[in-house]
């Protein structure tokens, strides 16, 4: 297997970001170590370190990165994709269905004329407006979802 054509995001679909990874993967006789468990904490490692080229810089300085920076910074949410797509193979997992789906949900959870504006429900112009069963109807989420 040759190295691969260099496409940007318009001319990449999902499926050939999943097999790009997939096959990486077999040609090291990777399957054995990728448990959804290690690439679960894999994923967490590598935001980690997406997250230490912005540790100590202001928000603003964030918005402003040389090219160098964001070539490195690049690298890091890529290795951070790689063990998405490498999670969404092991599990047989359709990234665009689930993508879609969970902004389904988060359209209906933060309605635009209610979140337009604010980041969430811990917005302090919010404080007065949180339902107040708010974590107990997370809490209600989590148990449905350990249900199945």
């Amino acid at each position: 297997m040759g190295e691969p054509i260099q496409k940007n995001d318009d001319q990449t679909l999902v499926s050939e970001l999943r097999q790009l990874v997939a096959e990486f993967v077999q040609e090291r006789d990777w399957e054995q170590f990728h448990s959804p468990k290690n690439l679960s904490m894999s994923i967490a490692i590598e935001a980690a370190e997406l997250m230490e080229h912005f540790q100590w810089i202001s928000s603003a300085d964030s918005n402003q990165l040389s090219s160098e920076q964001k070539v490195e910074v690049g690298e890091e949410l890529a290795d951070v994709v790689c063990y998405v797509m490498a999670i969404a193979n092991a599990l047989d997992i359709d990234v665009a269905e689930a993508m879609f789906r969970k902004m389904k949900l988060n359209r209906e959870k933060y309605p635009v004329a209610e979140f337009k504006g604010h980041f969430g429900y811990n917005d302090p112009s919010l404080v007065d407006q949180r339902p107040q069963d708010l974590d107990r109807e997370t809490d209600k989420h989590h148990e449905a979802k350990e249900n199945g």
